[in-house]
């Protein structure tokens, strides 16, 4: 009955568990605008095709865009708010299926994955509108487990499905080619086994006297070529089959100059280089060692205190016993005895002390971190994760290692460890993000650490070796100081923080109610005054529909004032070249004057607002302007050009934005 109890208590706990992973993602999903990334992507999902793209982008986020437009014709799918729910799902499901694994799996006590799927959640810093990263998270989760089983189960079937699975994710977003990487897990697992394979046959032959057992071993380079054919098939069949669908609706061709305007974008775009995001994913590791060392060197301070109070223990105790007789009786006038006594008072005495000394050095730790500014308070910002996150990543990794090179580590922990640390080094891959791809990624690598953590928190304490005493105990109380102080910044951070233009959102507290597409929506006061006013605008003169082009960071209003590009809706963009825009623009101008086309709405950001209406306002000046030399300055002047060619006036202006027809 009690056993029967537990598990009922269990199966609640574990209910609970699912409802808060299947619905804490989607907390956010009515908080805050954003001008920049969200309603841009918004805006390609539901204006899909080359009419109102730029192929660089539809083709190398084309599954992304795909799936992004089926959720625009779902319920609600025209809001910003159901857009949410529905890219928010993806979360809900990531982490769904991480907890799943980690506990049924990997046997992972479940309260342990629960707290690591919840820190990986409160994580996920990206806006979920941003579906061509949660789309190759879910992918490359799912194709991580599945040659964690196919490896280890030694099936095909899983292992060409893991291939197919990395082999889409390149039509999720282009750069996800490296993700191919993912087979060194499958040569180090075949070189794993073939070593233990190995260490048995000479055992066997050892205990037999020198005579081998029947039976044929299969070599290292034959099984791995098995292994690696499985995968390349799966991933060369999942880009043949998806390559021809779009030839048969775009034409190959339009692909290919697709995906070499995404090469060209990088003689602009620097950050986009592939050095330079490798650099940049080097610099944060390489910042934060500072960190790493001085937390190292505390952590090496504790142990050799630990060794002199060991030490020092182990001379009160061999000091009681030389003055013991050898019959147990008391030595000279009672002497013997009081020394005796003294030392083992001492020995638990001295113990308790140095833990209690240790136990206020690691929370001195903590109190002289936050004081350095190692992390912030700012739960609105990016602050409170900067530095602790790279630490966590780099915490991730080092586990791993140390569990892969063990000796008492079991194939399958040695695996799913060198599995881990590929997702943490792979998935930041193709970004100009930084680490913080990965540590929007941690479904699988958070839950990982803090299970290993805890079995180390579990160990003995105690143990000689070469003479000095080693105790674990100064490491397991840095550990869960460093693991208390992440647990807290990244919970309090998730619980504060939605992306909007590159930061997190503050004074959410008023509402636009004359726009159908931001119902509910709660944002600060003045950007929800900007928004009215232009929304109103916008339905008086029933603009709705038409054509617009926007310059200045704003490429989010197309979505939420449900306008189509003309052709691109951050056409400001470094990484949308001068060349292409200036055949874009091209491309409208014919299209105007052959089929009598309605000029597209041009609504311009306060700032170029300003230097439109400076320029246009005295010809003779425009007329002698210098041209621009970046590429930006370019990009602005054809803009400009434009305008005044096809006599653009003002309609409308705000503090924010202007409106011109």
């Amino acid at each position: 009955m009690e056993k029967e109890k537990r598990k009922r208590q269990g199966n609640l706990l574990e209910n609970l568990f699912i409802v808060v992973l299947a619905f804490y993602p989607l907390r956010h999903i009515a908080w805050g605008l954003d001008l920049w990334d969200t309603g841009y992507n918004y805006a390609n999902f539901q204006y899909m095709g080359t009419r109102h793209m730029d192929p660089m982008w539809l083709f190398s986020t084309y599954l992304a865009n795909v799936t992004g437009n089926f959720l625009t014709g779902l319920p609600n799918g025209d809001s910003l708010r159901g857009m949410n729910l529905y890219t928010g799902l993806f979360v809900s499901g990531l982490a769904l299926a991480g907890y799943f694994f980690c506990t049924r799996k990997l046997r992972m006590p479940r309260g342990i994955v629960f707290l690591g799927e919840m820190t990986a959640v409160s994580l996920c810093w990206c806006p979920t509108a941003v579906l061509y990263n949660y789309l190759t998270y879910a992918l490359f989760l799912a194709s991580v487990i599945l040659l964690y089983l196919g490896l280890l189960g030694e099936k095909r079937g899983y292992m060409v499905l893991a291939g197919a699975l990395l082999g889409t994710n390149v039509l999720v977003r282009f750069s996800n080619l490296p993700e191919m990487a993912m087979i060194a897990a499958v040569w180090a697992y075949d070189f794993i086994l073939w070593r233990e394979e190995s260490r048995k046959e000479v055992s066997s032959g050892t205990e037999g006297g020198g005579k081998k057992k029947a039976g044929k071993k299969e070599g290292y380079w034959h099984r791995t070529l098995r292994h690696t054919l499985w995968c390349l098939a799966g991933y060369v069949a999942a880009l043949v089959f998806l390559l021809s669908l779009i030839h048969i609706k775009y034409g190959i061709d339009e692909y290919i100059t697709g995906i070499g305007r995404l090469f060209a974008m990088t003689e602009n775009a620097q950050d986009y280089k592939a050095s330079s995001m490798i650099m940049g994913i080097l610099r944060h590791y390489v910042e934060n060692l500072y960190w790493a060392a001085r937390i190292a060197v505390i952590a090496a301070g504790g142990m050799a205190l630990f060794a002199g109070a060991g030490w020092l223990e182990a001379l009160l105790a061999g000091t009681a016993g030389k003055d013991k007789p050898k019959g147990g009786g008391t030595a000279g006038k009672g002497g013997g005895t009081f020394r005796d006594e003294a030392a083992g008072r001492g020995v638990p005495a001295l113990r308790l002390g140095v833990r209690i000394l240790w136990t206020g050095v690691c929370a001195a730790m903590i109190w002289w971190l936050y004081k350095r500014g190692f992390c912030s308070l700012l739960f609105y910002s990016y602050d409170p994760i900067w530095r602790p996150g790279p630490l966590f990543l780099m915490l991730t990794m080092l586990i791993g290692v140390i569990r892969i090179f063990h000796r008492n580590s079991s194939r399958e922990e040695k695996l799913i460890s060198g599995l881990v640390i590929l997702t943490v080094l792979v998935t930041p891959m193709g970004s100009n993000n930084g680490i913080l791809p990965s540590l929007n990624n941690l479904f699988l690598a958070a839950p990982y650490t803090l299970w290993e953590s805890w079995r180390f928190l579990r160990l003995g304490e105690r143990k000689i070796k070469g003479g000095i005493l080693l105790s674990a105990f100064p490491l397991k109380g840095i550990l869960t100081a460093f693991l208390a102080l992440c647990l807290f910044q990244f919970g309090a951070f998730g619980a504060g923080f939605a992306f909007a233009e590159a930061t997190g959102i503050r004074n959410a507290t008023d509402y636009v109610y004359n726009n159908p597409v931001l119902k509910n929506v709660k944002m600060s006061p003045e950007k929800a005054e900007w928004m009215r006013s232009l929304s109103e605008y916008v339905m008086d003169e029933e603009l709705q529909g038409r054509e617009v082009i926007l310059y200045g960071w704003i490429p989010a209003l197309s979505y939420y004032l449900q306008m189509p590009p003309a052709f691109n809706s951050w056409s400001d963009l470094d990484s949308y070249r001068f060349e292409v825009m200036e055949e874009a623009l091209g491309a409208l101008e014919e299209r105007m004057r052959k089929n009598s086309a309605e000029r597209p709405v041009i609504i311009l950001e306060d700032e170029y607002a300003l230097r439109a209406a400076a320029y246009m306002g005295d010809q003779e000046a425009a007329g002698s302007a210098e041209k621009g030399q970046t590429e930006a300055e370019q990009k602005w002047d054809i803009l400009l050009d434009f305008m005044r060619r096809f006599g653009y006036t003002k309609g409308f202006r705000n503090e924010k934005f202007a409106v011109y027809r």
